[in-house]
C-alpha cells in the first residue's frame, strides 16, 4: 500500500476514555475535515462507568460507535477489526496493558481492511540513546518493537509510533518532592538537579493534536517513530513562569541532586517497585532524554505557533 494513496477514514481506537486517550479523542472528533467513521473499544464496566462521556461523544457530529468487548479475547478484538471495517487503529492502553498490544497488532496485520496502526508510544523515548534498552520502564515498549520488526512487514501493516515526551500537564504535579514539582499553594517547588537542564515536553491536549497531525500525513509518518514537542525549557524557566503568574514573588526552591534522585529510584525498584518507574522516567527527563537536534513537528505540518507554549500551559495548571 502506498501512502500517497491512502489517507485514513476509518479508526478504531484502544483506551479511548484514558488519561491520554480523552485528549486523543476530542482531537479525533474535533478533526476537520471530520473522519468517516470511529469506532471505540471499551470495557463493560466503562460503557456504564463513563456512560455521559461516550454518549458526549457519539452526539457530537462525528459518525461513531462504541464496540464492548474484552481486550484480552482475541474474538472479540477480531469482531472489533470486522465490524466497523476499520484502517487505521490507534492504541491509547495504559501502562499496565501494554502486553496486550503484540496480540493487537498481530490480529491487525492480519485483519482485511487495517492498514495502519499506532501503538501507545506517547512518552519517554525508549531508543533515544544506547542506555534506553535497559531502562526497566522501557522493556514492554522495546519487546512490543521487536516483534514489530521480526514479524510484521510494511506490506501487511504499517506501524508509526508517536514518541511525546513527558506530559507537562502532569510534570508539574509530583507526587514526592524527590520527583520534582510546583505547588502554588505554598508558592513552593522541587527541582531536580541545578534546574538549568532543559526537557521536552508534550501537553496533553496536543498530544491528540500531534496524532491527528499524523493521520493527516501518512507518507511522512508511515513506519516511523515521529518526535513531536510542545515546546522544550529548563525547570528554572517554568519556575520564572509560576512566579511570574502568581504576583511575581519569589517562590520558595527546594533543588533535589540527581544523585539523590537515583539512590531514591534504585531503592524503590528494590523496595515499592509499582512507585518506581515514576523515579527511573524523572531520572531519564533531568539526564536530557527528551531533547533532539530536531523534532518532527513540521515534518507532520505542526509549526511553532501551532502548540500550547509554556504561558499557556502555566495557565492552565494554574486553575487545576
Amino acid at each position: 500500500m502506498s501512502s500517497t494513496t491512502f489517507s485514513p477514514a476509518r479508526l478504531l481506537v484502544f483506551g479511548a476514555t484514558g488519561a491520554i486517550g480523552k485528549y486523543i479523542m476530542e482531537a479525533i472528533l474535533a478533526a476537520r475535515p471530520a473522519f468517516q467513521h470511529v469506532t471505540i473499544f471499551t470495557s463493560a464496566n466503562t460503557a456504564v462507568t463513563k456512560k455521559d462521556l461516550l454518549t458526549r461523544w457519539k452526539t457530537g457530529g462525528v459518525p461513531m460507535s462504541v464496540f464492548v468487548g474484552d481486550v484480552n479475547s482475541e474474538e472479540d478484538v477480531k469482531r472489533a477489526y470486522q465490524s466497523e471495517a476499520p484502517d487505521t487503529i490507534i492504541s491509547a492502553l495504559g501502562r499496565g496493558a501494554l502486553t496486550i498490544q503484540t496480540n493487537l497488532v498481530q490480529l491487525a496485520a492480519q485483519a482485511e481492511t487495517v492498514k495502519w496502526f499506532f501503538p501507545s508510544e506517547y512518552g519517554t523515548d525508549i531508543e533515544h540513546n544506547a542506555k534506553s534498552p535497559n531502562e526497566k520502564p522501557h522493556q514492554h515498549k522495546l519487546a512490543l518493537r521487536k516483534f514489530i520488526r521480526d514479524s510484521i512487514r510494511p506490506e501487511q501493516l504499517h506501524i508509526t509510533y508517536l514518541v511525546t515526551g513527558p506530559y507537562f500537564d502532569m510534570w508539574v504535579h509530583a507526587a514526592s518532592p524527590l520527583l520534582g514539582g510546583f505547588d502554588p499553594s505554598k508558592k513552593a517547588a522541587s527541582i531536580i538537579s541545578d534546574g538549568e537542564a532543559k526537557v521536552g515536553f508534550c501537553t496533553m491536549p496536543d498530544v491528540g493534536k500531534f496524532l491527528v497531525a499524523a493521520l493527516r500525513h501518512p507518507t511522512e509518518s508511515f513506519d516511523k517513530a515521529l518526535k513531536v514537542q510542545s515546546f522544550v525549557v529548563t525547570p528554572n524557566q517554568v519556575l520564572g513562569e509560576y512566579e511570574k503568574q502568581t504576583g511575581g514573588d519569589k517562590w520558595s526552591v527546594t533543588y533535589v541532586p540527581l544523585e539523590e534522585l537515583r539512590a531514591a529510584e534504585t531503592k524503590a525498584w528494590h523496595e515499592t517497585p509499582g512507585s518506581a518507574t515514576g523515579f527511573t522516567l524523572r531520572r531519564i527527563w533531568a539526564e536530557g532524554g527528551t531533547l533532539y537536534e530536531k523534532n518532527d513537528n513540521e515534518l507532520i505540518g505542526i509549526g511553532p505557533d501551532d502548540t500550547e507554549n509554556l504561558a499557556y500551559a502555566v495557565t492552565k495548571a494554574l486553575k487545576q
